[in-house]
């Protein structure tokens, strides 16, 4: 064997992980005489590694066929798996059930006493685990590492730390999980995992960081997961999940620009091939231009989010609550709530539905659902997600009236965010702060906070933001309007000019809810009883 033979310099390739020059080679050589299976193998590998998906499952098909052919049936069983992996990314459920079940059959139905079955364990204990049924994929896990463990497979263990560490998140016992994670970071970094398995379990334990609120170790990760995709420039999938993770991460840190620009290339490379984790960069998308105000745009990326099976909550919902349709906003987050079964999924949700449910007057279901919030926070040990907890609980002691106790919640809350460099959450805090210093007869503070505030959603870009600021600070109002707010105003000049709630409603992009409060609003603070008397007031004061 020389170093001229293709099939020579294709094995050397995929060794030093040029997985591009390895498919070109062991093709080549695959041409000249057919591959045999150890060689198909690092064909199929090779070919999946760069974004050939539809040529890695003939190649893993024909491997299947190629290992019985050759008596070697743990192999054709290994490639069965594989394939049938493959498959459940690209969302071919029934064709990935046939062939673990078929990997089963030729395994003589588990009777065979090989690692390929600890393997063959793994979807099951996914389904469970996807399922709700975090307890069972637990047990199964403990399984795969049993088998694992026994045949001193570093790939399988690897498979049940990051299942394992993953249902007792789900569970409740994060700590535990979290340790388990970093346990199987450490044999990936170690390069003790081939390549196909060590991008998953970076992507998985970097989704379950961003789950628990775990920015440090979600940061620390995402940037582990970008030199490992670099040292590789071949490498086409995991690259897109990693720019999410990244755009995600430079959202928080306020750099939105930045954010964008790397949220639309996670898009353009999770397009190509496309694949589920394209929702995912949608979804992405559809969080800054919400928060730059760019509301049709968002709109559009939410939607494309959910074509591609991700939900699109609780983005949408609060899309809905910044375009004043607040009783789509309540039903859609209401619905997404009572869905969600297990704390991670609820904690995503409930800091949404408290900002839903105050700005819908109902202090109650918010009052429930920040009390739920604090106690997972507390459960689940995670310090941004008690800042969140916090942010959320002073909002609603506030809406109670209790600004004295919302400020005890809200300073630690703007302490945490000012921590870990997250401006505009941080900036939501201090409108809060400063509505809390109001109430209580302290308006030079307010002011101050309040100006800090619009500072900050200046910088960024968060024009509604902005204009909330602006309101609150009594901006954009006159003394003629009576202390009414810039909505108000232009909600009084449409009674004025005889228009209906359900016109105004429709005109202003409102709920007919909030038209009806608002003028409720206008009423009271102008002591007037009829529409009729809020006309000739406006005519009076020269608003229309």
């Amino acid at each position: 064997m020389t170093t001229a033979d293709p099939l020579e310099r294709g094995r050397e390739s995929f060794g030093r992980q040029a997985w591009g020059d390895a498919y070109a080679e062991l093709s080549a050589a695959d041409r000249r005489v057919p591959l045999e299976p150890a060689d198909l193998e690092l064909l199929a590998t090779s070919a999946y590694l760069t974004g050939r998906d539809d040529a890695s499952v003939e190649i893993w098909t024909r491997t299947h066929h190629e290992s019985l052919r050759h008596g070697e049936p743990e192999r054709a069983a290994r490639s069965a798996f594989r394939l049938g992996m493959a498959l459940v990314d690209k969302g071919d459920m029934a064709q990935a059930g046939g062939w673990f079940a078929r990997a089963r059959t030729v395994l003589d139905d588990g009777r065979r006493d090989c690692v390929e079955l600890g393997y063959l364990l793994v979807p099951g204990a996914l389904q469970s685990l996807f399922g709700g049924d975090a307890a069972t994929a637990y047990d199964s896990f403990g399984e795969v590492g049993a088998i694992a463990e026994r045949f001193a497979d570093a790939e399988l263990m690897a498979m049940c730390r990051l299942g394992k560490g993953r249902s007792l998140i789900a569970m409740g016992r994060v700590a535990e999980g979290v340790a388990l994670h970093d346990e199987a970071m450490i044999a990936v970094m170690a390069g003790e995992v081939p390549a196909i398995t060590a991008g998953l379990v970076y992507c998985a334990v970097i989704e379950s960081c961003r789950e628990i609120f775990d920015l440090r170790r979600a940061q620390e990760w995402t940037e582990a997961l970008s030199r490992w995709c670099e040292s590789q420039p071949d490498l086409v999938p995991y690259r897109g999940q990693c720019l999410v993770h990244r755009a995600e991460i430079m959202q928080l840190h306020g750099a939105w620009r930045d954010a964008m620009t790397e949220a639309q290339r996670a898009q353009e490379r999770l397009s190509q091939p496309p694949g589920p984790a394209v929702g995912a960069a949608y979804f992405q998308l559809g969080e800054i231009h919400r928060l730059r105000g760019e509301f049709v745009k968002s709109e559009e990326a939410y939607r494309q989010t959910s074509q591609w099976g991700r939900s699109p909550q609780p983005g949408l919902a609060q899309l809905r609550l910044a375009q004043g349709q607040i009783d789509a906003a309540t039903a859609a987050i209401r619905r997404e709530v009572d869905e969600a079964h297990d704390p991670v999924t609820r904690s995503k949700m409930l800091p949404a539905c408290v900002e839903i449910m105050l700005a819908a007057d109902d202090t109650v279901a918010a009052r429930i659902a920040a009390d739920e919030l604090s106690k997972i926070a507390t459960d689940l040990d995670a310090p941004l997600l008690r800042a969140v907890a916090a942010h959320a609980g002073g909002a609603v002691l506030l809406a109670e009236g209790d600004a004295r106790g919302a400020l005890k919640e809200l300073r630690p809350a703007w302490a945490a965010w000012q921590e870990i460099e997250a401006p505009y959450e941080a900036a939501r805090v201090r409108v809060l702060i400063g509505l809390a210093c109001r109430a209580l007869g302290d308006e030079d503070t307010a002011e101050m906070e309040l100006a800090a505030a619009r500072t900050v959603f200046k910088q960024l870009g968060a024009s509604q933001a902005v204009a909330r600021v602006d309101e609150l600070a009594g901006r954009n109002t006159t003394k003629a309007a009576g202390g009414l707010t810039a909505r108000e105003v232009e909600v009084l000049r449409l009674v004025a000019a005889g228009k209906t709630n359900r016109a105004i409603a429709t005109e202003l992009v409102l709920s007919e809810k909030t038209v009806a409060r608002h003028v409720s609003n206008i009423f009271t603070k102008l002591d007037l009883s009829s529409r009729a008397a809020a006309t000739a007031y406006a005519y009076k004061n020269q608003l229309i």
